[in-house]
Parts: structure tokens; C-alpha cells; sequence
């Protein structure tokens, strides 16, 4: 089974880079879940959980505010003015 490759980006710093089975999000067209071989997509993501379902089972979880999603050929980019990592 092939996987993602997400990275979670603050405005300040890299949150999280990794392999995931799944990211989570809440997007301004609604809840949205990205899996590997996802057409390739950009929106826009409000204040939400985010939640990333590791390559190892584990799962990040994570508050976020405004930002955008970009997925293209199994990567996953995450840009939020503010994250918060939960865990």
C-alpha cells in the first residue's frame, strides 16, 4: 500500500513531517480526507482539528486556524498561520 508524504507547516516553524495512511481537515467546503491517490487538489482550511493517521498506525493531532491544503502525487502540504499541536 502506498502512503503519504505530509508536512504541517506553521507560520513559524515545521510541525510534523512523515509518512501517514490518512490526514483529516476541515476545509471551507466542508470535513475532507486525503488518502494515497487523492487527485491532486488546493483548498482552503478553516479553524479545525487536523488529524494525521500515521504510516506506523499512530495518529497527530492538531489545532489549527487559517491555511491551505495542497495535494499532489501522494504529498501532502499543510500551511496554518497557527498550529497546535495536541499529544
Amino acid at each position: 500500500m502506498s502512503e503519504l508524504q505530509v508536512e504541517l507547516v506553521a507560520a513559524d516553524r515545521r510541525v510534523w513531517v512523515g509518512a501517514a495512511k490518512m490526514v483529516r481537515c476541515r476545509t471551507s467546503s466542508g470535513e475532507l480526507g486525503v488518502m494515497p491517490g487523492h487527485t491532486p487538489m488546493l483548498g482552503i482550511l478553516v479553524n479545525g482539528e487536523l488529524i494525521i493517521h500515521q504510516a506506523d498506525g499512530a495518529k497527530q493531532a492538531a489545532t489549527i486556524d487559517s491555511g491551505f491544503l495542497s495535494v499532489e502525487h501522494d504529498r501532502v502540504t499543510i500551511v496554518a498561520d497557527h498550529v497546535d499541536v495536541q499529544g
